[in-house]
């Protein structure tokens, strides 16, 4: 009886505490903060600073698109960067590369040279995203998971949330040499690295290397669960790469612009986390499909704004569209991540976490240089229309393949709170 209550009284503790605080949690959010900091501020700036040096669209898009190869390459060798160096030092890695380059912009506005930082800078920022997702599904446990995630997506969110609005106008009002001096700050997170790796070795983290045997030996099965969350990942994150690259040149106005960023970003950051309690009760999928549609509608909006000129109705769907598409954008990060550790299972939580970090970044580097390149050669508002109608098709493909399973099983698909939260 002793132990059958201290049991209770231990579960009900454990399910009330706040993720926010279990160990190891706070330094590893602030270290994700303060690199996305860094991001936030060069991903709307660097494109533009090419512009001003008098590259076209197509090259805008391809310093972000460089930026998030990168990103991806780094992804993919995050597992042997711990194996050799330890968390530690990989993350210290992570924040140098990602903070360093920033003052070396002021050297030159040369699209080349700007696109070779953004390579440096992809590098660190892959290894900051890999770690912060393995990390935050080692340190919190599988009942709790959404709202961890949520978490994570407010340490992610609210740095975008607060510059990448402010960095344009602060480029264009005070100077690009003041963004690109602040671009150091992901150098701070340098000593956090310390207690998020004794955290992560004291709460039996995530090995060194992703892809251990029982992975590898079910790597067909683990395609096959997350083919569906990482494509609805991949086309959001192309719509956001798209809107957070190009939405300084949608309208000449800075302050139109400044609040069409700061709602797309603070919906975003809303919805990351608040969809978080939402997947624990209810399961990740239901809301999926319902999200694409919505980021659909909003390009949809924001391409018609284009297209209407920069009066007030053009505005007025210009910043509607921003907002349908930072709900979707939001919600569907804190989802399909979900998904993707419920789908793959415990056994391959770490290589959900980093297939879920190459879908979200290949999807925006592909958006940036899918519609930079449009753009060029037809318009902005083609470029939202074809992104409107890619989101939609995903949309259609989540619906549909929920229906089926839901005709299979003869009632609704089993995903619920349970798998939602990975057990």
């Amino acid at each position: 009886m002793l132990d059958g209550g201290t049991n209770d009284v231990t579960g009900r503790a454990r399910a009330a505490s706040s993720v926010w605080r279990a160990p190891g949690m706070p330094s590893l959010l602030g270290s994700t903060a303060l690199g996305f900091a860094g991001l936030a501020l060069l991903l709307p700036v660097a494109p533009l600073w090419v512009l001003d040096g008098g590259a076209d669209e197509l090259g805008a898009g391809v310093v972000n698109g460089v930026l998030m190869l990168c990103t991806v390459i780094a992804q993919l060798l995050v597992g042997r960067a711990l194996g050799r160096l330890g968390w530690r030092r990989t993350l210290v890695l992570g924040a140098c590369l990602l903070g360093a380059p920033g003052p070396l912009h002021l050297l030159t506005d040369d699209v080349w040279a700007v696109t070779a930082l953004a390579a440096v800078r992809g590098l660190g920022f892959g290894i900051i995203t890999v770690c912060g997702a393995m990390g935050v599904a080692a340190l919190v446990e599988p009942a709790r998971r959404g709202r961890a995630v949520g978490a994570y997506g407010v340490a992610v969110a609210a740095p975008q949330f607060l510059l990448v609005p402010l960095a344009p106008w602060l480029a264009e009002r005070a100077g690009f040499w003041l963004v690109f001096t602040f671009a150091v700050v992901p150098l701070l997170a340098a000593p956090l690295a310390g207690p998020v790796a004794r955290a992560l070795h004291a709460s039996d983290g995530p090995p060194a290397d992703p892809a251990r045997p029982a992975e590898r030996r079910d790597t067909a099965r683990l395609r096959r669960a997350l083919t569906g969350p990482i494509a609805a990942l991949l086309a959001i994150t192309a719509a956001g790469g798209a809107v957070l690259t190009f939405t300084p040149r949608l309208d000449p106005d800075p302050v139109t612009v400044y609040v069409a960023l700061l709602v797309f970003t603070g919906t975003a950051a809303l919805c990351r986390w608040g969809f978080g309690g939402f997947a624990d009760r209810h399961g990740a999928a239901p809301a999926i499909a319902p999200l694409l549609f919505a980021g659909a509608a909003g390009l949809a909006a924001i391409g018609a704004g284009t297209a209407s000129g920069h009066g007030t109705t053009g505005r007025v769907l210009l910043v509607g569209g921003m907002l349908a598409v930072g709900v979707a954008y939001g919600g569907l990060q804190n989802l399909t991540l979900v998904q993707s550790f419920a789908a793959a299972g415990e056994r391959a939580r770490s290589s959900a976490g980093t297939a879920w970090n190459v879908g979200f970044d290949a999807g925006t580097g592909l958006g940036a240089l899918a519609a930079g390149g449009v753009a060029t050669a037809t318009s902005y508002t083609v470029s939202y229309a074809v992104l409107a109608a890619v989101t939609a098709l995903v949309g259609a493909g989540w619906a549909g393949s929920r229906w089926r399973a839901r005709g299979r099983a003869g009632g609704p698909p089993p995903d619920g709170p349970r798998e939602s939260s990975g057990r």
